[in-house]
């Protein structure tokens, strides 16, 4: 029994070993890619962003900042009246101070700040742009894109998918990588219950 024992923590120590140098050595960026769909970067009137997370204390995390430059930037490039801030008011709240610091102006910015989590995400701004004439750009992670974007079509709301680089950019730093892949997992994970749920 003993033997048994070690050889199959042996053989789980090997698998471990082999699947962390693997992942190192060759991210699955391709798998990032997958669920970000097509990158044509569509235009539109309304720019709908997702929250991700935050530290605390009014500090957006690492995933809502880049979603939050990235909007930015959009809005830079022209043509978007309207941004909505979808998520936790923890997380939109710092996210419109952050837009609103980088010169986007205060009557832009709108907050759905009662949803905590994607499918709720869907739901709640599709009450909203009820009174919101599109069409509808839609940015969020790449590895977060094919979830929010079958959410969203799920709850009724017609979306132009714009991922940006998020988890396919931190798999160019190694110390990253073992930590993208495990956000994969989860995302995965997700799916797979969204989808026996029936939510996308």
């Amino acid at each position: 029994m003993l033997v048994r024992l070690k050889r199959l923590f042996r053989a789980l120590f090997i698998v471990t070993g082999l699947l962390v140098l693997l992942v190192t050595a060759a991210p699955p960026r391709w798998y990032a890619r997958m669920l970000a769909g097509p990158w044509n970067d569509p235009q539109g009137p309304v720019l709908i962003v997702l929250g991700a997370d935050f530290v605390g204390d009014g500090v957006i995390g690492e995933s809502s900042y880049w979603r939050s430059v990235y909007a930015l930037r959009i809005w830079l490039d022209g043509g978007v009246r309207k941004i909505i801030l979808s998520g936790d008011s923890a997380i939109t709240r710092p996210m419109q101070s952050f837009l609103e610091a980088g010169g986007i102006p205060k009557n832009v910015v709108f907050l759905e700040n009662g949803s905590h989590s994607t499918r709720e995400n869907a739901l709640y701004t599709a009450e909203v742009l009820k009174k919101v004439p599109g069409p509808y750009v839609l940015l969020t992670s790449d590895y977060h894109m094919w979830r929010a974007h079958h959410a969203f079509a799920k709850a009724g709301v017609e979306v132009r998918p714009r991922p940006f680089p998020d988890a396919i950019k931190r798999f160019g730093d190694w110390r990253h990588r073992w930590g993208v892949f495990q956000e994969l997992l989860e995302e995965t994970v997700k799916i797979i219950y969204y989808a026996a749920r029936g939510w996308v």
